[in-house]
């Protein structure tokens, strides 16, 4: 039986230094659950963002005893939380020289209960200082969707630039997605124009919370971050929010919140794409 849950979203400004960022994962951690938060969130890259170590922190980190894993271990274990560890790069074990954006979860007990490679990579032009991004320059995109259960019931997991691709979200909650939790790296640029826009969206059109925890602020000359990590109801309300910077964002997920939305309007129960004459799912390039 699915319980009201305390969840935290992680707002973080990581940098290349991987012991700082770890120090400052480990006291935001420990606030959330202080808050009393069961189901904490770290954001995408929160151990390590940009530099040059991240084939060499991969390859220590193919073994469930890699540091990094070791860390949102011991972290789990000691506040008695579900962790969702925001991404860490792991080696591609079937691609060498390639790295994988993985989002694992740890259970109360230090136990890894999931793991989600990132699928869709960032690969476009901005007209921002960084210009280009390349994910895929280092990055293998990950193929299957994961959806694991929780005390508030089953938790869909996705990365930054999958939540501009909302037929994943359809397929998370046909497989019973109740919450989805999101680690990010928004940049600025686009999380000033689109980030809540979207976050509520995904919300409102799978009646599911939405647990978004993101990067913020200026990582490096050329790198900067969004922040705005939320908390968002199945109605598409915000239920709690950040600004830039470091930030707890707590919120409770009532499951029973999915059952009035879906009450008010049966969205599940309407949807028609097997109906429809022509569809693929596939979107058609600009003309």
């Amino acid at each position: 039986m699915s319980s009201v849950v305390r969840a935290a979203a992680l707002q973080m400004l990581s940098t290349d230094d991987p012991e700082h960022n770890l120090g400052r994962a480990r006291e935001l951690i420990a606030q959330a659950a202080g808050r009393g938060a069961s189901l904490v969130v770290l954001p995408e890259g929160f151990a390590c963002y940009g530099g040059t170590a991240i084939a060499e922190i991969a390859r220590a980190e193919c073994d469930p005893g890699g540091p990094l894993r070791s860390f949102l271990a011991a972290l789990a274990r000691e506040h008695g939380i579900t962790l969702v560890g925001g991404t860490i790069p792991v080696a591609d074990a079937h691609a060498p020289g390639r790295v994988r954006a993985a989002c694992f979860v740890l259970d109360p007990g230090g136990n890894e209960i999931a793991r989600y490679d990132k699928i869709h990579l960032f690969d476009v032009d901005l007209p921002d200082a960084q210009r280009s991004y390349r994910e895929s320059d280092t990055f293998e995109a990950g193929e299957d969707l994961v959806c694991v259960p929780g005390a508030c019931g089953k938790i869909g997991l996705a990365v930054c630039y999958d939540l501009r691709f909302p037929g994943m979200f359809l397929a998370l909650a046909a497989l019973g997605m109740g919450v989805l939790v999101l680690p990010s790296a928004f940049t600025r640029l686009t999380g000033e124009a689109h980030w809540h826009v979207l976050l509520r969206a995904r919300a409102i059109e799978n009646q599911v919370y939405v647990i978004a925890a993101n990067q913020g602020g200026r990582h490096s000359a050329t790198r900067e971050t969004w922040g705005g990590s939320v908390i968002v109801d199945p109605w598409g309300s915000v239920l709690a929010s950040a600004a830039g910077g470091e930030s707890v964002v707590v919120a409770d997920i009532d499951p029973q919140a999915r059952v009035r939305a879906a009450a008010r309007i049966p969205v599940a129960a309407h949807r028609r794409f097997g109906a429809m004459r022509g569809f693929t799912g596939a979107a058609a390039a600009p003309e």
